[in-house]
C-alpha cells in the first residue's frame, strides 16, 4: 500500500476498494503513516466525497482498529442510541434504563460536551464515584446486571477514529458526511451492536442547522450502519429551543430523576424519550409496532422499573446506593440560584438555542479548552418552553451560578437569547421525519 496513491485517487474523484481503505487506516492506527498525509486523505475525502459503500469500508476498518465487544453470554437484544448533539439533550440517561427494563440490553458508549452541546459523561460525573471508565469486566458485568451502562470510550475502542479525528479537528475537515458517519458508527458498531437508532438534530442549537442537511446526514448514517449488519433507524428532531427544561450537568440528572418519577409528562422530551425507546422495541422485535414500543415504555417508567434500574447502573458503576433516594445528599447545588424575570408580558417566541448551551460554558458548566475542569453545579433550570404565555417579571429560567458576578452576567445573556411575541404562536413538533 502506497499512502500518496491512495490520496492521489481520491484527489481525482477515484473510487477507493475496501482492500485500498482497510490499508490505509490500518497504517494509519499503527503510525504507518504521517499526520500529513492523513490530513491530505481527510481533505481529500471533504472536497471529493464517498460512495456508500466506501463510507462502509472506512467505517468497518476504523471499527476494527481495536476491540469489538462480543455479548454471547447475554441472552437479549443488544441496542444503542446515538444523538448528533444539542442543549439540554439528556435523553439517554432516562431512555437507557427504560429500554432496559423492557427487555434490552444496553451498552451505551457516550461522550463528553463539544462546543455549546453537553456531554453525557460529564452529566454523570455529578454523580460522586460514579465511574464512566470502568475496565470491560466492570463494564461487563453493569450490563448484565443492570440491562445498562453509560460509559466513556475507552482507548481500544475504534482507536484510528481517535487519531483521525484529531486531525480533522485541526484542519477544518470535520464537516465532511462521510467522515462524520464513519467516526460516529465505527464507534458504536465496536460496542457490537446488533440495532441502532439515531437522533439527528436540526435547527439552531444542533451542528446541522438545517432539516435537509440533517436528512443528508441522517440517510448516510442509516444506509451504512445497515450496509455494516447493525439494523438502523433514525428520527429528524427540533433543536431550536432546549430539548429539557434545562442545561448543565448537575441540573439535567436531578431533571432526569424527575423524568424516571413520571414528573415531566406532556413535554417535548417526554415524547422523543418514548419515541426512540419504541424504534429500539420494534427494532430488536420485542413489539410488532411502535405504538406497542410506546406503550411498553411508558409502563416500564410508570411501575418504576427504569427508576430501579438507573440506581442500579449508577451503584454498580461505584455512585451512592442510595442516589435515587436521596439525591440532595449527593448533588451540590451552585451558591447563587437566581431567576430570569420576564421583561414583559408575551409569549415566548424564540430561542437563540446556541447562545443559550454557550452560557451554561461561560458559567463553567462546559469547556473552553480540553483540560478545563468542570463546575458540575452550574446551569439553567426551569426553563420554560416556547409558547408559554408569561407576565413582566415572571421566571423564563432559572440560573446557578457560581459567584454573585456569574449569576448577573448569565441573567442578562439568558434574556437575549429569548423573544417574545404580543400574540401566541402554534407548536413546532419535536419530530419531523423517519428514516429507515
Amino acid at each position: 500500500m502506497i499512502p500518496q496513491e491512495i490520496i492521489r485517487r481520491k484527489r481525482d474523484g477515484e473510487t477507493l476498494t475496501a482492500v485500498e481503505i482497510t490499508a490505509f487506516i490500518d497504517a494509519l492506527s499503527n503510525n504507518g503513516i504521517s499526520e500529513g498525509q492523513a490530513a491530505a486523505f481527510a481533505m481529500a475525502v471533504f472536497f471529493r466525497g464517498m460512495s456508500r459503500d466506501e463510507t462502509i469500508a472506512l467505517t468497518l476498518a476504523m471499527r476494527d482498529s481495536g476491540d469489538v465487544l462480543c455479548w454471547s453470554n447475554i441472552d437479549k437484544p443488544i441496542a444503542d442510541k446515538h444523538s448528533t448533539g444539542g442543549v439540554g439533550d439528556n435523553v439517554s440517561l432516562m431512555l437507557a434504563p427504560i429500554v432496559a427494563a423492557c427487555g434490552l440490553a444496553v451498552p451505551m458508549i457516550s461522550g463528553r460536551g463539544l462546543g455549546h452541546t453537553g456531554g453525557t459523561l460529564d452529566k454523570l460525573e455529578s454523580i460522586p464515584g460514579y465511574n464512566v471508565m470502568p475496565d470491560e469486566a466492570l463494564f461487563r458485568r453493569t450490563v448484565a446486571k443492570a440491562g445498562c451502562a453509560i460509559i466513556g470510550q475507552t482507548g481500544d475502542l475504534a482507536p484510528a477514529d481517535k487519531r483521525l479525528y484529531a486531525i480533522r479537528d485541526v484542519t477544518a475537515t470535520v464537516d465532511s458526511v462521510p467522515l462524520i458517519t464513519a467516526s460516529i458508527l465505527s464507534k458504536k458498531l465496536a460496542a457490537g451492536l446488533n440495532t441502532l437508532v439515531l437522533d439527528v438534530k436540526f435547527g439552531n442549537g444542533a451542528f446541522m442547522q438545517s432539516p435537509d442537511e440533517a436528512e443528508t446526514l441522517a440517510r448516510s448514517l442509516v444506509d451504512v450502519a445497515n450496509g455494516a449488519g447493525v439494523k438502523t433507524s433514525a428520527l429528524l428532531t427540533d433543536m431550536n429551543q432546549p430539548l429539557a427544561d434545562a442545561a448543565g450537568n448537575a441540573v439535567e440528572i436531578i431533571h432526569c430523576l424527575d423524568f424516571l418519577r413520571g414528573k415531566k409528562s406532556g413535554t417535548r422530551i417526554e415524547t422523543l424519550v418514548f419515541a426512540l425507546a419504541a424504534e429500539m422495541l420494534v427494532q430488536t422485535g420485542l413489539v410488532s409496532t411502535l405504538e406497542d414500543g410506546a406503550e411498553k415504555a411508558r409502563d416500564a417508567l410508570a411501575s418504576g422499573a427504569a427508576m430501579d434500574l438507573f440506581g442500579r447502573m449508577v451503584s454498580d458503576l461505584g455512585g451512592p446506593k442510595d442516589f435515587v433516594e436521596k439525591p440532595d445528599r449527593y448533588i451540590k447545588s451552585a451558591p447563587h440560584i437566581v431567576p430570569v424575570m420576564a421583561p414583559q408580558i408575551g409569549w415566548l417566541s424564540s430561542c437563540q438555542t446556541r447562545d443559550l448551551g454557550m452560557v451554561v460554558v461561560e458559567l463553567g458548566g462546559g469547556r473552553r479548552k480540553p483540560d478545563d475542569i468542570i463546575d458540575h453545579r452550574v446551569g439553567i433550570s426551569n426553563i420554560l418552553p416556547l409558547g408559554t404565555k408569561v407576565e413582566k417579571g415572571q421566571p423564563i429560567a432559572m440560573v446557578h451560578a457560581a459567584t454573585e458576578r456569574a449569576a448577573e452576567q448569565a441573567v442578562a445573556a439568558v434574556l437575549n437569547t429569548y423573544g417574545f411575541s404580543p400574540m401566541p404562536l402554534s407548536e413546532t413538533p419535536i419530530i419531523h421525519g423517519r428514516i429507515a
